[in-house]
């Protein structure tokens, strides 16, 4: 792979550093020629800058690209795309596995044509994370972390080894095997350079360490002055053949951080109000930069919480500078010190280290935020921008779900109608719990004891997530909350599903230093695996008297974890109310055992003598968190646990390797198939032609997230994925999940729009993965009725609302539509990454004009729609015509944005997609 061009404006310059002298690409040099001011520029566009000045000369990198980003202005965006290649790409299993998959096919269609598949190899440096597999079946015992991975071997082994065979038959590839950690955490401690230095023509190259990554939390990394964010997997197999990414000149959003944090608050309180705040300002596509004297009051993990969060946000990527803190991190975790010191030249060179005396950036907008005003906080119980003060959570219920959790007022009048009255004599120290619940008590026998559930009570309390298990502060935090709770000698309630799954071993590590560990397992917080658990999903089940009675009671009950998301179905199918919280308060509300309460006003519980306990008297101290960190963090804890990273447990070593440039496909196999993208390929793609009579798949509404179009969680058994399984002789316990099972697109296929909560405006009033059939009017699955339009040679499209495809970036998402048949997606906005997957699968999204929906035009989803336009040619963002013909045969005809937003966007779907794109210029030779 090319590391350098020919260098046209003569900025190659070297630099002595204690690593030794290395080549770089003198940002200051193009300044002075094209007079430009590289203080003004953002840190973001600095980067970008140095990327298309090092390949400048180099195919497709021209002189011109330079030209266009160093004339970056506030408010001035021209229209014209460039080039931009990572210096690596980052893979999690969930969407690494079918990337390989992808990978394998392409090697075997190349093989089919007569070509040398071991062309097909990473061109960009890979490592891949396997940290999505792990599920918390066990819990609340110290086996839970050995039975738990014991049984992510048995379901995934045939996973684990396509993996093994990856790394044995690509180049530049590593894998970095289960038990380790969470991908963006590892990334952050261990695979990150800040800067990277490579050898090219004889010579160490040095320049930033950027990267994409197919978890959409990518931009974790952000914290460490690393530019990096989330693509879907298509994209990021593109960019790992050598396949630059093409970006239009970023909008810039400055947030101006100002005075300091009261105590008491956490980062993830802080994190939660960025959330809130950019939503709200709106950042979708923009990249953040985040600058001002509040900056100082940030560690480097607070950093990271916050950049983890920017899908969430909306953002590109939220960009912390390098300075002083970036070093102290890197030094801390165990990177050389020769290495910090050249991070330091580098950064100090290019005009891309911050000081306080630095000045400020020009930005296209500036948001400020008041560091002071920070209070405890939570966000739910459906999304992750909606923040809930900690003394407004009953509030929040009520208005979610107002039958379960009516008003006090209401609740009170009712009452009062039916004749009751109110109990005077109750001692107000004794929980309060609204007359409504109190009808509605569900007695369940778990273990040998009687325990009481009710609407609102928490089954899930899980400390999970990078987002907050990266964060050294709020997880000793957890554990001197338990460490103070046990000593008051209060227990978690008995139904709570309890877990922690740290974001690598270094977190166990600095617990057990600390003696925090005794606590948190007194209250169940026992190890339950390394690995993202809950937060996507693979929580496991509650055990089966809880989850009997919730079903047959229809309980609204909670989960509660120190997460990044919560989208409705994604925790748990049977947890209604989920809300990301810090992991103290993760503890906090295991022990009070429900989410209907104040915790700033209520007793968290009663200690034996039946005085009550308040949260305020058992909250950890900042002097407190601050002595637990000097006593039980250091560098020697990473380096020991990072020492053997790629190597292994004996369950990974011990898998069979198959061999060979080529993987043989078994036919028989339910976890990996040869997926039909690269079948039947021909040289040439074949000319656009419009979209003509298609019908609606799914009309769907605002935030439909891609875990309620890609496949997600667990498999029903009568679903048409569970039946598919069924059929070829899996028992449903061995259905493993979704996710797993992303490498055979028969499974994916059949649970594309299959989340139980979708809610389709075509599905007759039900709920979940269902449709009307036209013109028969029959309701039938999604998948079903896909089949019969497809054998009757009818395509189809998606209608929806805002925020299209919001949420994690899977691929499957826009794969499952493609397989299903379906051509176009007309939505009122798209989410960024989706909407690239969709144009990755040649998938073409379409955008009503503004002030435009499918409701406004007097669409009902039974019309059949032409799509006019796409066979003249396109430009980006061309205007087309759809026409939408009633079975009456009444006409609605109007316009639409077709959001191909660059040529090489066009150039992709006229291929397509971007991997068959990629596929015909290796077979050509012109990659």
């Amino acid at each position: 792979m090319v590391t350098q061009g020919i260098d046209p404006f003569g900025a190659r310059a070297t630099l002595d550093t204690p690593e030794g002298r290395v080549r770089y690409f003198r940002l200051a040099t193009v300044a002075d020629q094209l007079a430009i001011d590289l203080d003004q520029l953002p840190y973001t566009v600095k980067v970008l800058l140095e990327n298309v000045l090092r390949y400048a000369g180099a195919e497709p990198f021209t002189e011109d690209d330079v030209r266009l980003v160093a004339a970056w202005r506030p408010g001035t965006k021209p229209a014209k795309e460039f080039p931009f290649l990572p210096t690596r790409v980052l893979l999690q299993d969930f969407t690494g596995v079918p990337a390989v998959v992808d990978l394998a096919a392409m090697r075997t269609a190349v093989a089919r044509l007569g070509g040398d598949p071991s062309r097909i190899n990473p061109l960009v440096p890979v490592d891949l994370v396997i940290d999505h597999s792990v599920q918390v079946d066990v819990f609340g015992t110290t086996v839970a972390f050995q039975r738990n991975v014991e049984k992510e071997y048995e379901r995934n082994r045939e996973r684990y080894a396509l993996l093994r065979w990856a790394q044995q038959a690509f180049r530049n590839f590593r894998v970095v095997p289960p038990g380790t950690g969470i991908v963006h955490q590892v990334n952050l401690e261990y695979l990150a350079s800040v800067v990277a230095v490579r050898q090219s023509d004889r010579e160490a190259v040095a320049f930033p360490d950027t990267l994409v990554g197919t978890d959409s939390h990518t931009t974790m990394i952000n914290a460490l002055g690393v530019l990096g964010w989330g693509v879907g997997g298509i994209e990021a197999e593109a960019v790992l053949l050598g396949q630059p990414i093409y970006l239009l000149l970023p909008e810039v959003v400055g947030l101006r951080l100002i005075n300091e944090p009261p105590g008491g608050v956490t980062a993830t309180d802080l994190v939660l109000t960025i959330t809130q705040l950019l939503r709200q300002v709106g950042v979708v596509g923009k990249f953040v930069e985040v600058f001002g004297p509040g900056l100082r009051h940030l560690s480097l993990p607070d950093r990271a919480t916050i950049s983890n969060m920017a899908p969430e946000m909306g953002a590109t990527a939220v960009m912390f500078p390098i300075d002083d803190e970036t070093l102290g991190y890197l030094r801390l975790t165990g990177r050389s010190e020769g290495h910090v010191r050249l991070v330091e030249a580098y950064a100090k060179e290019q005009g891309l280290f911050r000081t306080p005396e630095s000045p400020d950036p020009l930005f296209d907008q500036v948001v400020e935020l008041d560091l002071s005003t920070l209070e405890p906080s939570l966000a739910g119980p459906r999304r992750p921008q909606d923040r809930v003060r900690l003394s407004e959570l009953p509030a929040s219920l009520r208005a979610a779900f107002p039958e379960q959790f009516p008003s006090p007022q209401a609740e009170q009048e009712r009452f009062d109608w039916e004749g009751g009255s109110v109990n005077e004599a109750q001692e107000p120290s004794e929980p309060v719990v609204p007359v409504g619940q109190r009808r509605k008590v569900v007695d369940v026998h778990l273990d040998g004891r009687h325990v009481e559930l009710t609407h609102g009570s928490v089954v899930i309390a899980a400390i999970t997530s990078c987002t907050n298990t990266s964060n050294p502060e709020v997880m000793l935090g957890a554990g001197i909350l338990a460490k103070k709770a046990v000593e008051r000698g209060l227990d978690t309630h008995p139904a709570v599903k309890t877990s922690l799954a740290p974001g690598s071993g270094v977190v166990t590590a600095y617990l057990e230093r600390a003696g925090l560990m005794p606590y948190l397992e007194a209250l169940r917080f026992h190890l339950v695996g390394y690995g993202c658990t809950t937060c996507i999903g693979n929580s496991g089940p509650l055990p089966e008297p809880i989850a009997k009675a919730v079903q047959e009671h229809e309980l609204v009950v909670a989960a509660v974890l120190s997460g990044n998301r919560n989208f409705e179905g994604r925790i748990h199918p049977q947890v209604r109310a989920a809300y990301l919280a810090s992991p103290p308060l993760v503890v906090a509300f295991a022990i009070a055992g429900r989410v209907d309460i104040d915790l700033t006003s209520e007793p968290i519980g009663y200690d034996p003598n039946g005085e009550p306990v308040y949260l305020r008297e058992i909250w950890p101290t900042p002097e407190e968190i601050r002595e637990a960190m000097e006593k039980a963090i250091g560098p020697e804890l990473f380096i020991e646990r990072y020492r053997e990273v790629f190597t292994g447990d004996e369950h990974w070593r011990s898998l069979p390797v198959p061999t060979g440039d080529l993987y043989q496909w078994d036919p028989d196999s339910t976890y990996i198939q040869e997926p039909p993208f690269f079948k039947d390929l021909a040289l040439e793609p074949p000319p656009l032609r419009d979209i003509e009579r298609a019908r609606v798949l799914a009309w769907l509404g605002d935030s439909v997230t891609t875990d309620h179009i890609s496949p997600a969680g667990s498999i029903p058994v009568n679903s048409p994925a569970g039946q598919y399984l069924i059929a070829r002789g899996v028992q449903p316990k061995d259905f493993n999940s979704y996710g797993a099972r992303r490498g055979n697109h028969e499974v994916m296929v059949r649970g594309t729009f299959a989340n139980i909560r979708l809610r389709n405006r075509l599905a007759q009033g039900r709920e979940g993965g269902w449709t009307t059939h036209f013109p028969s009017g029959e309701l039938v699955t999604i998948y079903e009725a896909a089949l019969r339009y497809q054998m009757a040679g009818v395509p189809l499209i998606v209608i929806a609302g805002k925020e299209y495809g919001s949420g994690s970036s899977r691929d499957w998402a826009a794969k499952g539509p493609m397989l299903l048949g379906v051509r176009a997606v007309l939505a009122e906005s798209f989410e960024r990454i989706h909407r690239s997957n969709l144009v990755g699968m040649g998938v073409l999204p379409l955008q009503f004009l503004p002030g435009q929906n499918a409701e406004a035009l007097g669409l009902d989803g039974s019309e059949r729609y032409t799509i006019a336009g796409i066979s003249d040619g396109l430009v980006p963002r061309e205007l087309v015509t759809v026409r939408a013909e009633r079975e009456d045969g009444r006409v609605i005809e109007f316009q639409a944005i077709a959001r191909l937003d660059t040529d090489m966007e066009i150039e992709y779907y006229r291929h397509g997609g971007i991997l068959t794109f990629v596929l015909r210029r290796l077979l050509r030779g012109e990659a």
